[in-house]
């Protein structure tokens, strides 16, 4: 699912950080070009999450937090200077998801925001017991491939990799995509740790008559094909 976040802000220094840093991540990021229209612009980008100021023109973010908690469940993250108690009791209250002051790290703004989406988006799914891919069978709970009688074990990170990508099958998937869901998942890594993964993915893999059904797409990510 590609993620669109909401944010409502008008100080445009601010703004601008939090598209660009987000944009990292693979995040789209919108906002409302008229803040005395902010709904309008809510009910047209649907956003997965919304980041709100409490200061703003014509209206202050209580009143469109109130707005869009009348029609959507969307997760919202209220970010304000203000840090009296009373205005993050009013802000939770209202449905707020969460608080976050002025000045703030990006990091935790950003892991606030994962698992937010994690726990809204994923949670209380799951994962099934098994993949079938090529022939083959990912058993999701042990973190084995199985085909034609031969059983291979993966670490996690392999394991992991494989199943995004299985999941996806005949798909591309961003190398960005692929780090972002390793980190979400608590397994920090890098791109030449990546690298690294799957080529030993692919070596395991060969060992099942597989090695060349992760395909790399240059510039673009890797793919997990059907032969």
């Amino acid at each position: 699912m590609d993620m669109n976040i909401f944010i409502v802000e008008d100080d445009v220094a601010i703004f601008d950080l939090l598209k660009e840093r987000l944009g990292q991540w693979s995040f789209h990021v919108t906002g409302p070009t008229d803040f005395h229209d902010v709904m309008g612009a809510f009910l047209n980008d649907k956003p997965q999450l919304v980041i709100m100021d409490i200061q703003l023109p014509a209206y202050d973010g209580f009143h469109w937090c109130r707005e869009i908690r009348a029609v959507s469940k969307v997760p919202i993250i209220f970010l304000s200077s203000r840090d009296h108690p009373m205005d993050m009791v009013m802000a939770m209250n209202m449905g707020a998801d969460d608080y976050v002051q002025k000045p703030f790290h990006t990091d935790v703004l950003l892991a606030k925001i994962q698992a937010i989406l994690r726990r809204t988006y994923a949670y209380g799914e799951e994962a099934p017991d098994v993949l079938e891919w090529n022939e083959a069978v990912i058993d999701m709970k042990r973190g084995v491939i199985r085909m034609d009688g031969t059983e291979v074990e993966l670490t996690k990170n392999e394991f992991f990799i494989l199943a995004v990508l299985v999941q996806s099958k005949d798909e591309i998937v961003s190398r960005d995509d692929l780090i972002r869901k390793l980190w979400d998942d608590e397994r920090f890594v890098n791109d030449n740790t990546l690298t690294v993964n799957v080529t030993r993915l692919r070596q395991k893999l060969a060992d099942l008559g597989l090695g060349e059904a992760i395909v790399t797409k240059k510039g673009l990510g890797y793919m997990a094909i059907t032969l």
